[in-house]
């Protein structure tokens, strides 16, 4: 158990890391920190944490840097998530006001959010499972031709045309629109094949084709988009990082969907913000990496998950206060589309 004394050597060491990219010394510890005894002391100090494992000693160097479990210990208890400035807030609720769809607003965060961080972002869209139907439109565009135009609670808005056979009346599109309307409402996109299946029945005889046709093309839109999908950015920010062989790695386990699903972890509820470092990042590739992120949804749901992927040697408390502002702006954003 470390007491305070050593603690507070670790966060400096910690803060001074991340801030020169330079192992630190003693020396550099007592000019830079208040930390109130001499270098012996903290050469003392030094040892232990070293010992314990939580800096190591790189090459020859004098000087240490923290190691992941010296990260995890800064994260876990050192650490205050820093709040935003209300100038970055109001950019922040400016940028993703601004979005008019649900590609836009995951869009826009994603960049916003390496924008921010000045590391890889990462953006889940609202999986298919969590959403429900808020609204559907039918459209006639042409003789034979309707628009099918599904809105989900989560902003996702689908256009589908159907060809059909027989021309409908204004009367029964405007009857169809009110049952699908009334059927589905509020409903689960995994629960619409059931609520849907007796829906035919409900519409006159003569436009029970059409009402199949539309009924067929809604099933295929949520069985195609039934997949997660999720969009990163900023990869361009790694450049700036040493990761020496291991960028590659990080590059090649970006491409992969089903690593960035990984990457960003279960979902819990709206308040959950979790950091990943180094060793305990699920996947190889990206060891020597750190991940924080966060679930964001509307109200008590929680939909997906975003967040950034960047060094072990990151801000940690910028990148968390950057992280959660933003997941809840979105929630915000996506609750009132």
């Amino acid at each position: 158990m470390l007491d305070d004394r050593k603690l507070a050597v670790l966060r400096a060491i910690v803060e001074d890391y991340v801030s020169t990219n330079e192992p630190v010394g003693s020396k550099a510890l007592v000019d830079r920190h208040n930390l109130g005894v001499s270098s012996a002391t903290i050469r003392n100090d030094m040892a232990v944490l070293e010992e314990q494992g939580y800096i190591a000693q790189p090459h020859t160097s004098a000087g240490r840097i923290p190691t992941d479990k010296g990260y995890r210990l800064f994260v876990d208890r050192l650490s205050a998530v820093k709040p935003l400035s209300g100038a970055e807030r109001r950019a922040i609720e400016t940028f993703l006001n601004g979005a008019y769809d649900l590609d836009d607003v995951v869009g826009r965060t994603v960049r916003l959010l390496a924008q921010l961080t000045r590391q890889v972002a990462v953006v889940q869209y609202p999986s298919l499972t969590r959403s429900s139907v808020r609204h559907v439109e039918l459209v006639p565009v042409a003789s034979g031709r309707l628009l099918l135009v599904l809105i989900t609670n989560t902003g996702r808005v689908e256009q589908r045309v159907i060809e059909t056979q027989n021309d409908l009346s204004e009367e029964s599109i405007a009857h169809l629109r009110a049952l699908l309307n009334t059927c589905l409402d509020g409903i689960g996109l995994g629960e619409v094949p059931v609520a849907v299946a007796e829906l035919p029945q409900q519409v006159p005889a003569d436009d029970r084709p059409v009402a199949a046709s539309v009924l067929s093309v809604l099933l295929e839109t949520l069985v195609e988009r039934h997949e997660e999908k999720i969009v990163f950015a900023g990869a361009a920010n790694l450049a700036a990082v040493d990761f020496s062989p291991s960028l590659r790695n990080v590059l090649e386990a970006l491409e992969e969907q089903v690593v960035l699903m990984r990457l960003l972890g279960e979902t819990g509820d709206s308040s959950t913000l979790t950091v990943r470092i180094g060793t305990e990042n699920p996947d190889e590739g990206l060891r020597s990496t750190s991940v924080v992120a966060a679930d964001y949804g509307v109200g008590d749901q929680t939909l997906a998950r975003l967040g950034v992927l960047g060094p072990t040697r990151m801000d940690y408390p910028s990148t968390m206060g950057a992280v959660r502002a933003v997941a809840r702006y979105v929630g915000q954003i996506l609750a009132g589309s």
